[in-house]
């Protein structure tokens, strides 16, 4: 039986594409848990519409079946239900520790050996320090951005296994 051929990059939880220059971009399987419409207090629209539905605490790959991932999870937990911001960036749900830990465990086992995780942060309302001690991977690099320096950037390498 053949596998089914992706594209060599996931990103899991890609919502609007807001950090895409190319939203539209074949190098890239967008999912998320969402698909939906909404009209921002601004009055814009905004669109979820991923190529495929996943939710990245169980993702339907393979091992090791992309060269990147992209993992840019929802940073909120307490939102209301008709918040803007939930609306735009999604939210975790009340065990967001768990989520985070099965999410990051899924993209390193859907990354190929060698291949590169990209984590995005916003530190809005759990500190950075607090998601990172889910995962026992260590980022090789990162940085600060943001009007506030609290988004962050950081970028995991999987290792192969140690025998």
């Amino acid at each position: 039986m053949k596998e089914a051929s992706f594209p060599p990059v996931l990103d899991p939880a890609s919502g609007s594409r807001m950090m895409y220059f190319d939203k539209q971009d074949q190098r890239v399987l967008f999912g998320d848990i969402r698909s939906e419409s909404h009209i921002l207090c601004d009055g814009r629209a905004l669109e979820i519409r991923p190529a495929m539905l996943m939710d990245f605490t169980s993702l339907p790959f393979a091992d090791g079946s992309f060269k990147m991932v992209v993992f840019d999870p929802p940073h909120l937990y307490r939102a209301g239900p008709q918040s803007w911001q939930a609306k735009k960036y999604g939210k975790l749900p009340a065990h967001w520790q768990d989520a985070l830990r099965s999410g990051f465990a899924e993209c390193f086992r859907v990354l190929d050996t060698w291949g590169t995780l990209v984590f995005k942060w916003a530190e809005t309302q759990i500190p950075v320090a607090e998601v990172l001690a889910l995962t026992d991977r260590k980022p090789v690099c990162g940085n600060r951005s943001g009007l506030r320096s609290g988004t962050h950037w950081l970028v995991f390498i999987k290792e192969p296994p140690c025998n």
